[in-house]
Protein backbone atom coordinates (compact mmCIF):
# COMPACT_ATOMS: atom_id res chain seq x y z
CA UNK A 1 0.00 0.00 0.00
CA UNK A 2 1.21 3.00 -1.14
CA UNK A 3 1.32 6.08 1.76
CA UNK A 4 -1.97 8.19 1.47
CA UNK A 5 -2.00 11.70 2.23
CA UNK A 6 -5.29 13.70 3.66
CA UNK A 7 -5.66 16.34 0.30
CA UNK A 8 -4.11 19.59 0.20
CA UNK A 9 -1.82 18.60 3.27
CA UNK A 10 2.20 18.06 2.57
CA UNK A 11 4.29 14.67 4.59
CA UNK A 12 6.65 16.04 7.19
CA UNK A 13 9.42 14.98 5.48
CA UNK A 14 11.37 16.30 2.63
CA UNK A 15 12.42 14.49 -0.55
CA UNK A 16 16.22 13.69 0.49
CA UNK A 17 18.87 14.50 -1.62
CA UNK A 18 20.38 11.52 -4.12
CA UNK A 19 24.41 12.23 -4.31
CA UNK A 20 27.00 10.16 -5.82
CA UNK A 21 30.03 10.15 -3.43
CA UNK A 22 33.78 10.11 -4.69
CA UNK A 23 35.04 9.13 -1.47
CA UNK A 24 32.88 5.99 -0.83
CA UNK A 25 32.82 5.25 -4.57
CA UNK A 26 36.94 4.37 -3.90
CA UNK A 27 36.62 2.54 -1.31
CA UNK A 28 33.40 0.72 -2.69
CA UNK A 29 35.52 0.01 -6.17
CA UNK A 30 31.93 0.71 -7.98
CA UNK A 31 29.60 4.12 -7.87
CA UNK A 32 28.00 5.01 -4.84
CA UNK A 33 24.90 7.09 -4.19
CA UNK A 34 23.85 8.54 -0.86
CA UNK A 35 20.51 8.96 0.41
CA UNK A 36 21.26 11.67 2.48
CA UNK A 37 18.16 10.96 5.30
CA UNK A 38 20.47 13.35 8.25
CA UNK A 39 18.79 16.60 6.12
CA UNK A 40 15.27 15.45 6.96
CA UNK A 41 13.63 18.35 9.42
CA UNK A 42 14.44 15.89 12.73
CA UNK A 43 17.88 14.66 11.21
CA UNK A 44 16.50 11.14 10.78
CA UNK A 45 14.80 8.58 8.36
CA UNK A 46 12.41 8.37 11.36
CA UNK A 47 10.21 11.63 9.96
CA UNK A 48 8.78 9.11 7.15
CA UNK A 49 7.32 6.47 9.17
CA UNK A 50 6.62 8.21 12.10
CA UNK A 51 5.21 11.27 10.49
CA UNK A 52 2.71 9.10 8.59
CA UNK A 53 1.46 7.72 11.42
CA UNK A 54 1.16 9.99 13.63
CA UNK A 55 -1.14 12.16 10.61
CA UNK A 56 -2.83 8.97 9.71
CA UNK A 57 -4.12 8.47 13.07
CA UNK A 58 -4.86 12.34 14.17
CA UNK A 59 -7.16 12.11 10.91
CA UNK A 60 -9.04 9.10 12.08
CA UNK A 61 -9.67 10.87 15.11
CA UNK A 62 -7.61 8.59 17.53
CA UNK A 63 -5.54 10.98 19.37
CA UNK A 64 -7.97 12.62 21.75
CA UNK A 65 -4.90 12.99 24.32
CA UNK A 66 -1.51 12.87 23.81
CA UNK A 67 0.13 10.11 21.95
CA UNK A 68 3.34 8.79 23.25
CA UNK A 69 6.49 7.24 21.67
CA UNK A 70 9.66 6.30 23.04
CA UNK A 71 13.51 6.21 21.59
CA UNK A 72 15.42 9.13 20.29
CA UNK A 73 15.06 9.62 16.72
CA UNK A 74 11.79 8.03 16.71
CA UNK A 75 11.01 10.65 19.59
CA UNK A 76 12.45 13.18 18.50
CA UNK A 77 10.22 12.55 14.62
CA UNK A 78 7.03 11.91 17.23
CA UNK A 79 7.55 15.39 18.39
CA UNK A 80 7.99 17.29 15.73
CA UNK A 81 4.47 15.90 13.99
CA UNK A 82 2.88 16.34 17.30
CA UNK A 83 3.89 20.16 17.23
CA UNK A 84 3.23 20.31 13.54
CA UNK A 85 -0.19 19.03 14.47
CA UNK A 86 -0.98 20.95 17.10
CA UNK A 87 -1.11 18.16 20.04
CA UNK A 88 0.65 17.50 22.70
CA UNK A 89 3.44 14.58 23.53
CA UNK A 90 5.02 12.62 25.61
CA UNK A 91 8.42 10.96 24.73
CA UNK A 92 9.79 8.10 27.01
CA UNK A 93 13.19 7.57 26.30
CA UNK A 94 16.08 5.35 28.24
CA UNK A 95 18.97 7.03 29.93
CA UNK A 96 21.45 6.45 27.02
CA UNK A 97 19.74 8.99 25.28
CA UNK A 98 21.94 12.13 25.30
CA UNK A 99 21.31 15.13 26.45
CA UNK A 100 21.53 16.90 23.46
CA UNK A 101 18.79 14.63 21.95
CA UNK A 102 16.42 15.16 25.28
CA UNK A 103 16.64 19.17 25.29
CA UNK A 104 15.76 18.75 21.29
CA UNK A 105 12.55 16.67 22.53
CA UNK A 106 11.89 20.02 25.02
CA UNK A 107 12.37 22.48 22.42
CA UNK A 108 10.09 20.64 19.82
CA UNK A 109 7.51 20.97 23.26
CA UNK A 110 7.30 17.35 24.20
CA UNK A 111 7.16 16.28 27.84
CA UNK A 112 10.19 13.65 28.36
CA UNK A 113 10.36 11.28 30.67
CA UNK A 114 13.43 9.15 31.47
CA UNK A 115 12.84 5.42 32.03
CA UNK A 116 15.04 2.28 31.89
CA UNK A 117 18.72 2.07 30.41
CA UNK A 118 17.58 0.54 26.56
CA UNK A 119 14.73 0.84 24.24
CA UNK A 120 13.03 -1.93 25.03
CA UNK A 121 12.41 -0.44 29.07
CA UNK A 122 11.51 2.37 27.86
CA UNK A 123 9.02 1.02 25.54
CA UNK A 124 7.88 -1.04 28.67
CA UNK A 125 6.98 2.15 30.08
CA UNK A 126 5.59 3.83 27.49
CA UNK A 127 3.29 1.21 26.93
CA UNK A 128 2.12 1.12 30.53
CA UNK A 129 1.44 4.80 30.39
CA UNK A 130 -0.40 4.40 27.17
CA UNK A 131 -2.41 1.82 29.12
CA UNK A 132 -3.27 3.68 32.18
CA UNK A 133 -3.55 7.24 30.80
CA UNK A 134 -5.78 5.60 27.35
CA UNK A 135 -3.18 7.50 25.74
CA UNK A 136 -1.92 6.55 21.95
CA UNK A 137 1.06 4.64 21.58
CA UNK A 138 3.14 5.47 18.49
CA UNK A 139 5.41 2.13 18.38
CA UNK A 140 9.07 3.72 16.86
CA UNK A 141 9.21 0.77 14.31
CA UNK A 142 6.59 -2.13 14.73
CA UNK A 143 3.74 -0.73 12.82
CA UNK A 144 2.54 -0.65 9.02
CA UNK A 145 2.05 2.78 9.09
CA UNK A 146 5.18 3.26 9.94
CA UNK A 147 7.02 0.98 7.05
CA UNK A 148 4.19 2.55 4.44
CA UNK A 149 6.06 5.85 5.05
CA UNK A 150 9.50 4.73 5.17
CA UNK A 151 8.73 3.39 1.75
CA UNK A 152 8.54 6.55 0.51
CA UNK A 153 12.24 6.64 0.21
CA UNK A 154 12.27 4.14 -2.10
CA UNK A 155 9.87 6.05 -4.44
CA UNK A 156 12.70 9.10 -3.96
CA UNK A 157 15.41 6.48 -5.30
CA UNK A 158 13.38 5.19 -8.32
CA UNK A 159 12.94 9.21 -9.46
CA UNK A 160 16.01 10.15 -8.99
CA UNK A 161 18.18 7.29 -10.09
CA UNK A 162 18.56 6.56 -14.13
CA UNK A 163 18.95 3.06 -13.47
CA UNK A 164 18.04 0.72 -10.41
CA UNK A 165 20.73 -0.26 -8.05
CA UNK A 166 22.59 -3.21 -7.88
CA UNK A 167 22.55 -3.70 -3.76
CA UNK A 168 20.93 -1.05 -1.42
CA UNK A 169 23.23 -0.19 2.02
CA UNK A 170 20.84 0.09 5.35
CA UNK A 171 21.95 -0.15 8.84
CA UNK A 172 18.97 -2.57 10.58
CA UNK A 173 18.04 -1.26 14.72
CA UNK A 174 14.45 -2.63 15.22
CA UNK A 175 13.57 -3.04 11.94
CA UNK A 176 11.34 -0.77 10.84
CA UNK A 177 13.74 0.86 7.61
CA UNK A 178 13.97 -2.58 6.78
CA UNK A 179 10.27 -3.45 6.13
CA UNK A 180 10.17 0.05 4.70
CA UNK A 181 12.49 -0.79 2.08
CA UNK A 182 11.55 -3.86 1.51
CA UNK A 183 7.80 -2.19 0.38
CA UNK A 184 9.46 0.03 -1.42
CA UNK A 185 11.14 -1.74 -3.72
CA UNK A 186 7.78 -4.11 -4.24
CA UNK A 187 6.09 -0.59 -5.07
CA UNK A 188 8.39 0.37 -7.65
CA UNK A 189 9.16 -3.71 -8.71
CA UNK A 190 12.53 -3.92 -8.17
CA UNK A 191 12.19 -6.86 -5.81
CA UNK A 192 15.39 -7.86 -7.15
CA UNK A 193 17.82 -5.84 -5.45
CA UNK A 194 19.87 -7.15 -2.74
CA UNK A 195 19.94 -5.08 0.51
CA UNK A 196 22.39 -5.49 2.51
CA UNK A 197 21.73 -5.16 6.59
CA UNK A 198 24.33 -3.68 9.10
CA UNK A 199 24.57 -4.05 12.35
CA UNK A 200 27.44 -3.45 15.47
CA UNK A 201 27.92 -6.26 17.76
CA UNK A 202 26.06 -6.51 21.05
CA UNK A 203 22.89 -4.43 19.24
CA UNK A 204 22.59 -7.57 16.66
CA UNK A 205 19.64 -8.57 17.26
CA UNK A 206 18.21 -9.04 13.61
CA UNK A 207 21.17 -10.98 13.07
CA UNK A 208 21.33 -13.33 15.83
CA UNK A 209 17.31 -13.48 14.61
CA UNK A 210 18.15 -14.71 10.36
CA UNK A 211 20.97 -16.98 12.33
CA UNK A 212 18.37 -18.99 14.35
CA UNK A 213 15.40 -18.47 11.96
CA UNK A 214 12.96 -17.37 14.92
CA UNK A 215 12.81 -13.70 16.66
CA UNK A 216 15.91 -13.76 19.37
CA UNK A 217 16.27 -11.49 22.55
CA UNK A 218 19.80 -9.99 23.20
CA UNK A 219 20.22 -9.98 27.19
CA UNK A 220 21.93 -6.84 26.85
CA UNK A 221 22.74 -3.59 24.45
CA UNK A 222 26.89 -3.59 24.72
CA UNK A 223 27.08 -1.51 21.48
CA UNK A 224 27.86 2.07 21.25
CA UNK A 225 25.64 2.61 18.49
CA UNK A 226 22.80 3.21 21.06
CA UNK A 227 19.66 3.82 18.16
CA UNK A 228 20.36 0.28 17.13
CA UNK A 229 19.23 -0.79 20.80
CA UNK A 230 16.23 -3.68 20.32
CA UNK A 231 17.13 -6.22 22.26
CA UNK A 232 14.40 -8.00 19.81
CA UNK A 233 14.04 -6.60 16.10
CA UNK A 234 10.62 -6.86 15.00
CA UNK A 235 8.99 -9.47 13.57
CA UNK A 236 8.07 -8.17 10.65
CA UNK A 237 12.19 -7.65 9.20
CA UNK A 238 11.98 -11.56 10.00
CA UNK A 239 9.52 -12.07 6.81
CA UNK A 240 11.35 -9.58 4.69
CA UNK A 241 14.16 -11.63 4.98
CA UNK A 242 11.87 -14.62 3.49
CA UNK A 243 10.93 -12.25 0.56
CA UNK A 244 13.88 -10.34 -0.39
CA UNK A 245 17.58 -11.31 -0.62
CA UNK A 246 19.20 -9.56 2.64
CA UNK A 247 22.55 -9.81 3.58
CA UNK A 248 23.35 -9.88 7.33
CA UNK A 249 26.49 -8.03 7.95
CA UNK A 250 27.54 -7.16 11.74
CA UNK A 251 30.54 -4.78 12.13
CA UNK A 252 32.73 -3.60 15.33
CA UNK A 253 32.12 -0.88 17.13
CA UNK A 254 35.38 0.65 16.28
CA UNK A 255 34.86 -0.10 12.59
CA UNK A 256 31.56 1.70 12.94
CA UNK A 257 32.81 5.13 14.34
CA UNK A 258 35.87 4.58 12.09
CA UNK A 259 33.44 4.94 9.69
CA UNK A 260 31.67 7.56 10.98
CA UNK A 261 35.12 10.31 11.28
CA UNK A 262 36.20 9.00 8.07
CA UNK A 263 32.46 10.14 6.50
CA UNK A 264 32.43 13.59 8.22
CA UNK A 265 36.53 14.22 6.91
CA UNK A 266 35.28 12.75 3.07
CA UNK A 267 31.63 14.62 3.14
CA UNK A 268 31.50 16.67 5.79
CA UNK A 269 28.67 15.41 7.30
CA UNK A 270 27.99 14.12 11.07
CA UNK A 271 26.53 11.35 11.26
CA UNK A 272 25.80 8.88 14.36
CA UNK A 273 27.29 5.18 14.62
CA UNK A 274 23.89 3.20 14.21
CA UNK A 275 24.68 5.36 10.65
CA UNK A 276 28.40 4.10 10.57
CA UNK A 277 27.48 0.37 10.16
CA UNK A 278 26.40 1.23 7.13
CA UNK A 279 29.25 3.26 5.69
CA UNK A 280 31.65 1.05 7.24
CA UNK A 281 30.91 -1.55 4.72
CA UNK A 282 31.92 0.34 2.03
CA UNK A 283 34.69 1.60 3.89
CA UNK A 284 36.24 -1.84 5.44
CA UNK A 285 35.76 -3.57 1.65
CA UNK A 286 33.00 -5.49 2.90
CA UNK A 287 31.57 -5.38 -0.92
CA UNK A 288 34.31 -6.58 -2.53
CA UNK A 289 34.38 -9.57 0.10
CA UNK A 290 30.59 -9.94 -0.64
CA UNK A 291 31.19 -10.33 -4.53
CA UNK A 292 34.29 -12.51 -3.78
CA UNK A 293 32.02 -15.20 -1.81
CA UNK A 294 29.46 -14.49 -4.79
CA UNK A 295 26.92 -13.13 -2.82
CA UNK A 296 26.80 -9.96 -4.71
CA UNK A 297 27.41 -9.69 -8.44
CA UNK A 298 30.59 -8.58 -10.15
CA UNK A 299 30.96 -6.14 -11.36
CA UNK A 300 28.17 -3.79 -9.54
CA UNK A 301 27.27 -0.28 -11.63
CA UNK A 302 26.31 0.97 -8.21
CA UNK A 303 24.79 0.81 -4.71
CA UNK A 304 22.58 3.33 -2.58
CA UNK A 305 23.70 3.49 1.00
CA UNK A 306 21.22 4.94 3.26
CA UNK A 307 22.49 7.70 5.53
CA UNK A 308 19.89 7.26 8.03
CA UNK A 309 20.85 10.00 10.70
CA UNK A 310 22.81 12.18 12.36
CA UNK A 311 19.98 14.24 14.34
CA UNK A 312 21.55 13.09 18.09
CA UNK A 313 25.57 13.52 17.45
CA UNK A 314 27.95 16.20 18.08
CA UNK A 315 31.39 16.53 18.07
CA UNK A 316 31.76 16.15 21.35
CA UNK A 317 30.27 12.83 21.32
CA UNK A 318 31.92 11.61 18.57
CA UNK A 319 35.56 12.50 20.20
CA UNK A 320 34.16 10.82 23.76
CA UNK A 321 33.27 7.57 21.72
CA UNK A 322 36.35 7.27 20.23
CA UNK A 323 38.36 7.99 23.33
CA UNK A 324 35.95 5.01 25.26
CA UNK A 325 36.73 2.75 22.03
CA UNK A 326 40.62 3.24 22.18
CA UNK A 327 40.76 4.95 18.96
CA UNK A 328 42.36 8.32 19.99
Amino acid sequence: MAARLVAGEKPFHVVSPTLESLPLSRAAGTTVYMKLENVQPTGSFKIRGIGHLCREVSVGGALPDPPLSSGGNAGLAAAYAAKKLGLPITVVVPSTTGPAAVRKLEELGAEVEVSGQVWDEANRRALELAQTEGWVSIHPFDHPLVWQGHASLVLELKDSLDTKPDAILLTVGGGGLLAGVVEGLRQVGWQDVPIIAAETWGAHSFHAALEAGRLVTLPDITSVAKCLGAKTVAARALECAQECQIISQVVEDTEAVRAVEQFLDDERLLVQPACGAALALLYTGRLQRLQREGRLRTPLASVVVVVCGGGCIQVAQLQALKSQLGLE
